[in-house]
């Protein structure tokens, strides 16, 4: 009944990387389609190497994994896949995350990933699923001048990118070294969100309003340490698009019963819930709706709330 319930709301995914949703059954196939050999002698022992202790031992496998997406065809049938099981999550707005960095960097041309990425989000439209935005995130760990670099890249496709995004490995990273590639967003006209706060401190959370110009922050949970900075994010109506599936499975909190969700709400702080990379962290959107329901006792009215506000926060017209 709770599932049902969850799967007839309309809701908006806010927080995630197309990327993460790389199930190992794709993953093997299109391994086998460009001749790409995985460190990993089958699915089962792919899923057996999902046993994350924090965040960069996600992104070492995250990573490794991406090598088996080569073509327009592979982010086509990547993100179609993801789509379809969006639609069945109540899903009517997806706001894709991408990694452009790691996928040029491997020779991959740029064009190739928005143009397979673009076409599942045309024939979702056309079919009636999610409508898409795609949100090109540069990748800390490759530094502030690739990522203005990359910034400057997507000129071309704006229209098709809708935003920009900061994300990968997020301590001794903090947003403000990332100030130039933000100007240049915030110049193109793109719209601007950023990982912080997840593991990095609460000031990483003030860099990312104060310093970057973000509209939304992305997980932002530690903000729960600082009272002004949720006054702050109260105040502002600023969104975060908090992940409880991901911050268990990555340890951020020590178990669901410990999320400061309730917190947050309690708070006015507005809150999203999204699934982050749920190929790896076992949840999609639903799955993360329904935990949360059942964690903290949260009734219908609280879910439509939850979903409303993320339909509220989507940068959808």
């Amino acid at each position: 009944m709770l599932r049902s319930f969850v799967a007839g709301l309309p809701k908006a995914e806010l927080h995630l990387h197309i990327e993460g949703t790389l199930e190992p059954e794709l993953a093997f196939e299109l391994a086998t389609r460009n001749g790409v050999r995985l460190p990993f002698a089958d699915v089962t022992e792919l899923r057996r190497a999902q046993d994350f202790g924090d965040l960069q031992s996600f992104l070492d496998l995250y990573y490794a994994c991406m090598a088996v997406l080569r073509t327009a065809e592979d982010f086509h049938d990547l993100a179609a896949a993801y789509l379809d099981r969006a639609q069945a999550d109540g899903v009517v707005r997806a706001e894709m995350f991408f990694d452009p960095q790691e996928h040029t960097t491997r020779g991959v041309p740029l064009s190739e990933v928005v143009s397979g990425l673009s076409s599942a989000a045309i024939e979702s439209a056309a079919a009636g699923g999610p409508e898409v935005a795609l949100i090109a995130c540069v990748v800390r760990h490759r530094g502030p001048d690739a990522a203005l670099e990359t910034v400057q890249s997507l000129e071309p496709h704006r229209g098709t990118i809708v935003g920009v995004g900061l994300d990968s490995t997020e301590l001794g990273h903090p947003p403000r070294l990332f100030a130039p590639a933000f100007a240049a967003a915030a110049e193109l006209g793109f719209r601007r969100v950023a990982h912080a706060g997840e593991e990095g401190p609460p000031a990483y959370v003030w860099e990312a309003i104060d310093v970057l110009g973000v509209e939304r922050v992305d997980h932002g949970i530690r903000c729960i340490e600082d009272a002004a900075l949720v006054r702050r994010l109260a105040a502002d109506g600023t969104p975060l698009t908090v992940c409880p599936l991901s911050n268990v499975r990555l340890r951020a909190v020590p178990d669901l019963a410990g999320h400061p969700l309730p917190r947050l709400l309690d708070a006015g702080v507005t809150v999203t819930i999204n699934s982050d990379d749920p190929a790896y962290f076992g949840g999609y959107v639903a799955d993360n709706y329904v935990a949360v329901a059942e964690a903290f006792g949260l009734s219908e009215a609280d879910l439509a709330a939850l979903a409303r506000a993320s339909l509220e926060a989507s940068f959808a017209d």
